[in-house]
């Protein structure tokens, strides 16, 4: 039996080697198209956008390779925080190259795809939590995907520059976010155990609880459903 061929993993195969260069723009698809044996309506059909389907494409095969290695690791003894730094580095190590990235983020940033990348973001994050167990059913969703958006995209932005060994002041790096996001975590726990000061900070809780979850009162962030 012959195998189906997989024209987009093709295409974005083929299209790598251009990116570095040229971005993920027209002359990276134009390339790609003149490199690969794929009829052009076809290539079109999978990618009207060209280059920038290609680079959903490249991001979202990161995070599968992400879940592969989840899904092969020891995590039984691990701390959860442990486990989530395990997650953020097996996706960041997905990268074949920081290039690429470097060049996707620059795509992401212009306006008609700020959406598009914030979206593949809260998509990492939310098969991050859900890979690890996450049963959340309410706002705790939204938070945990939020803080650990954040956490994700400030070790992203330091691992770009890190040329530490191994990338080790990265992973250093990642330990002293995920440590800090546990203790403001237990810190409101603290105080929403304490009745005295539960009802004199309610206010100010209520305002940190939006601002660690922003998504919960956007509109334009995917439900809970989304990836």
């Amino acid at each position: 039996m012959t195998e189906t061929r997989d024209v987009k993993a093709d295409l974005l195969e083929a299209a790598l080697m251009h990116v570095p260069f040229d971005g993920w723009s027209d002359a990276t698809w134009d390339a790609t198209l003149a490199d690969v044996d794929v009829n052009p309506v076809v290539a079109n059909a999978l990618c009207p956008r060209g280059a920038v389907d290609l680079a959903v494409a490249y991001h979202q095969a990161g995070d599968a390779a992400m879940l592969a290695r989840l899904a092969e690791a020891d995590l039984a003894d691990m701390r959860f925080r442990d486990r989530i730094a395990a997650a953020v580095r097996f996706r960041l190590e997905a990268v074949e190259d920081k290039e690429l990235v470097r060049r996707g983020m620059t795509l992401f940033a212009l306006p008609q795809y700020a959406a598009e990348g914030t979206r593949l973001v809260w998509g990492t994050v939310d098969q991050i939590w859900t890979a690890l167990g996450d049963t959340s059913d309410d706002v705790n969703w939204y938070t945990k995907r939020a803080t650990l958006s954040g956490v994700y995209t400030t070790t992203l932005l330091y691992w770009l520059g890190d040329e530490s060994e191994d990338h080790a002041a990265t992973w250093e790096f990642l330990d002293r976010r995920i440590d800090n996001v546990m203790q403001f975590e237990k810190l409101k726990a603290g105080v929403r155990d304490n009745k005295l000061l539960s009802g004199v900070l309610k206010g100010p809780l209520s305002i940190l609880d939006r601002i660690s979850a922003p998504s919960a009162a956007r509109s334009d962030l995917p439900g809970r459903h989304s990836s």
